[in-house]
């Protein structure tokens, strides 16, 4: 049989485009489930095991892991941006108002140390985002979510300027926040069941009290106002004495709809709250989830998904941080 000889110039063309679209390719890759399963096996049962083991010596990390993810991922990318420290040329997001409250970034170099042992420079700081969120989620008795994909890399920067108009505020309007969600991907049954997170969430006085000083907003249910007036004594709280009320009194660490069956009863402590249960748009998704738990879970399993795949760095895009406040 005659071998047909290809001229070197087409061979050397033909190679060319391999390699091209072999980088098109590595950077447009997409998550996947178990990502790291050959360049790290252990590595989702270490995360969980440093979620569990922190947890049982700091219960409130698991509300911080589901905290970070949302703050993380609606600011540009699911792509650990929110923890970076200020430091060569960075400034951090945790600087914003919007993250006033937010602590236990101190426990994520915990998680990470665990895996640079086992596997130096594999596992981003953005999936132990995820995970970590995935897990917290759990040990506050939600739901298990097996479908986290993996596969982020690190943002090489911070959005400190964007945060403000991403990251909802106490005040803003339901519209302003279904809208902010949607442009992400995250329908309206979704940001329902994610603003379901709130059940295992506390506002500062500092964001509240304008519901109670100098009148009481006449949306709230008036025993629940004098409850919080008794949380929240003075209409302009030091912010330092960090005093607050949980969204959730009954089972306030717990991810259960609570919080919806709380909100009905005019008892949300944000504006928001009352909205979510007024408005034709959310207040159906609202009363399904108040009178069925099991359905609240699946949403927001669905939801958290959707969250954490938002626009995410894979590929050759980023980094692998060695340490997830820095940049390489």
């Amino acid at each position: 049989m005659a071998i047909v000889k290809m001229p070197f110039s087409f061979l050397a063309f033909f190679c060319l485009l391999l390699q091209l679209f072999s980088i098109f390719n590595i950077g447009n890759a997409e998550l996947e489930m178990n990502y790291y399963r050959e360049s790290c096996p252990r590595a989702e049962e270490i995360i969980r095991q440093q979620v569990e083991t922190l947890y049982y010596k700091h219960g409130n990390t698991a509300v911080s892991w589901l905290r970070n993810l949302f703050h993380d991922c609606v600011v540009k990318s699911c792509d650990a941006s929110l923890l970076l420290e200020t430091a060569r040329g960075v400034e951090s997001e945790q600087k914003s108002t919007r993250s006033f409250g937010m602590r236990n970034f101190k426990y994520v170099k915990t998680i990470k140390d665990a895996l640079e042992k086992e596997c130096p420079g594999t596992v981003s700081c953005a999936d132990i985002v995820a995970l970590s969120a995935r897990d917290g989620i759990v040990m506050l008795k939600g739901p298990k979510i097996d479908m986290i994909k993996t596969g982020r890399r690190d943002s090489r920067g911070s959005y400190l300027r964007d945060v403000e108009a991403l990251v909802p505020n106490h005040n803003d309007s339901l519209s302003s926040v279904l809208s902010n969600f949607n442009s992400i991907g995250i329908d309206v049954e979704a940001t329902v069941a994610l603003l379901g997170a709130h059940s295992v969430g506390r506002v500062h006085c500092v964001n509240l009290v304008h519901r109670l000083y100098p009148t009481i907003d006449p949306t709230l249910d008036p025993n629940y106002a004098l409850y919080l007036k008794k949380r929240c004594p003075t209409p302009n709280p030091n912010p330092k004495e960090v005093l607050y009320s949980r969204n959730d009194p009954e089972t306030p660490m717990v991810v259960d709809n609570m919080y919806y069956k709380n909100i009905i009863a005019h008892k949300g402590l944000l504006v928001i709250d009352d909205e979510l249960a007024t408005d034709p748009r959310t207040a159906p998704f609202v009363a399904k989830m108040a009178a069925d738990n099991g359905y609240f879970h699946e949403q927001f399993s669905r939801a958290i998904r959707l969250l954490s795949e938002t626009n995410p760095l894979t590929g050759d895009q980023g980094e692998i941080r060695k340490d997830c406040r820095y940049v390489n």
